[in-house]
């Protein structure tokens, strides 16, 4: 299978090189040519597999330059029971007869990026040797809270990369940044930056494209790629638990085979709906994507209009890795929507550079809606979600699931539509305790409390065990204290890989 850039559809490389790469010289993100196909028998025989056995099976169709022993060799490191806190890696908990939840968060570091991010190293790692690259290869992260962590922990010493993470200083829950400030490893950098999520991604994406600054990092033994959303090989892990969601229903009798479920998803960046959407478009049998936003709606206005315009307020919430206004895997989403259409891709992004705004023609908005519904919430309807259903459940979930929860209830209030629905459960309630716990119990539970008092007491509340990796932090050295303008990011890369 080939990969072409959604901004140059006359190029034309391998899986390893796109992965290698990470993000298209022209700015464009790395696509496959053509989806493979899942037939229904296919999705019988997983129903049974392990999780691991279905992303081999998965992987295997757009990995076509690996071979099977080294695709189950990158799963097998990946998805290990020393890194996941449940046997099942991506389990469904069913909520009542219309409603699960697809727990994301079982990975190392609590958040569902350790789905891809957990075996990107060893898919990069192999991408590199099999592109002959002597290079020592610079993994650069903008993160909106979650990525960051899971990326530092899947890189962390690994053979011949490096990775520096930029994270919005205020942008993150106080977790989020002990995660990340605490990572030990002899090839990690950390920085703040002083604005919020989308000047740190727009700062990596500089850094990504400056031809000059790059000839001087390969002269120096260096080459950039990514491990944000916008790498292929962040992406296509994540089609893989669409599929395992759908078996294990199959498997515990919720639903019969070919029966259409729908998922709702809180994102921000996209690319998470997008592995859905993915999956559907091969043969995955579902009705509709439910889109979800905090107050950051930009994704819900452009679904709901056909109006991109990022020239908005931006609302620091309790959900904060939502908290995105540049949607960079949309760009996927309308390369396909488009049909392939790399002139009609330039002309949006270079609207969305120059103005802060596109929007795409009718034909094309009613494509979208054909397969997304979009809905938004804001922080007390977030909060008033984590309470109803711990009332009425005893489940807790983290303030990104609630959102989901907040607009599916409200999809199928608006619709009617009674479709088995799973929700991505993309954070464990722990990394946003205090959040939670205000939901749960007031601002009284949380008032003159520190973040591992916090955790101490939600166990207690939610009858859940503290996550190993969070539990842990409270005796970590806290080892990165910089931060940066965005103006100077390059040179902090710089002075990371002393480089001059």
């Amino acid at each position: 299978m080939l990969y072409s850039s959604t901004r140059d559809n006359s190029l034309k490389i391998k899986s390893a090189q796109a992965i290698k790469t990470g993000l298209s010289k022209d700015g464009g993100l790395f696509v496959p040519e053509m989806l493979p196909k899942i037939t229904q028998g296919d999705l019988e025989s997983l129903a049974p597999m392990s999780y691991n056995d279905r992303a081999v099976f998965i992987l295997s169709k757009f990995l076509t330059d690996f071979d099977l022993f080294e695709v189950k060799e990158c799963v097998d490191l990946a998805y290990s029971k020393e890194k996941f806190e449940t046997a099942g890696i991506a389990p469904v908990y069913k909520l009542n007869e219309r409603v699960y939840f697809l727990e994301l968060w079982h990975g190392p570091t609590c958040a569902f990026k350790d789905m891809a991010l957990q075996i990107l190293p060893h898919l990069l790692t192999k991408s590199i040797q099999k592109c002959g690259s002597d290079k020592e290869c610079v993994i650069l992260v903008a993160t909106s809270g979650d990525t960051g962590k899971a990326a530092l922990e899947g890189f962390k010493d690994v053979d011949k990369t490096r990775i520096f993470v930029f994270y919005p200083e205020r942008g993150v829950s106080e977790i989020q940044k002990l995660q990340m400030i605490t990572q030990e490893g002899n090839n990690v950098g950390v920085a703040a930056v002083i604005g919020n999520f989308d000047d740190a991604q727009t700062g990596v994406k500089k850094i990504f494209t400056d031809e000059d600054y790059n000839e001087r990092l390969a002269l120096n033994g260096f080459e950039l790629s990514s491990a944000n959303s916008i790498n292929w090989g962040r992406l296509v892990p994540q089609i893989v638990y669409y599929f395992s969601a759908y078996a294990d229903l199959i498997k515990s009798d919720e639903i019969k085979l070919g029966d259409k479920i729908n998922f709702a998803v809180p994102t921000g960046n996209f690319g998470n709906i997008l592995a859905g959407y993915y999956a559907k478009k091969m043969g995955l049998p579902v009705n509709k994507f439910i889109c979800a936003s905090n107050e950051n709606n930009v994704l819900t206005e452009f679904i709901n209009t056909g109006v991109y315009d990022k020239n908005r307020k931006f609302h620091t919430t309790i959900s904060p890795s939502m908290d995105i206004l540049v949607s960079s895997n949309l760009e996927r989403l309308l390369y396909d929507m488009t049909d392939g259409n790399d002139e009609k891709i330039r002309e949006y992004m270079g609207a969305l550079a120059e103005d802060g705004k596109y929007s795409v023609s009718a034909d094309v908005l009613a494509k979208i809606q054909e397969s997304f519904y979009a809905g938004c919430c804001n922080d007390e309807e977030t909060m008033q979600t984590i309470s109803s259903v711990n009332e009425e459940y005893s489940y807790v979930m983290d303030t990104h699931t609630a959102v989901g929860k907040y607009v599916y209830d409200k999809y199928a209030q608006q619709t009617g539509d009674t479709t088995k629905t799973v929700i991505a459960s993309t954070a464990s309630p722990f990394k946003f305790n205090q959040s939670v716990l205000i939901a749960l119990e007031g601002l009284s539970s949380v008032a003159g409390k520190n973040e591992f008092e916090l955790l101490d007491i939600l166990a207690e509340k939610s009858n859940m065990r503290i996550p190993k990796s969070l539990s842990e932090l409270k005796s970590k050295a806290r080892l990165f204290d910089m931060s940066c303008e965005k103006k100077q990011m390059k040179q902090v890369v710089s002075e990371f890989l002393k480089v001059e």
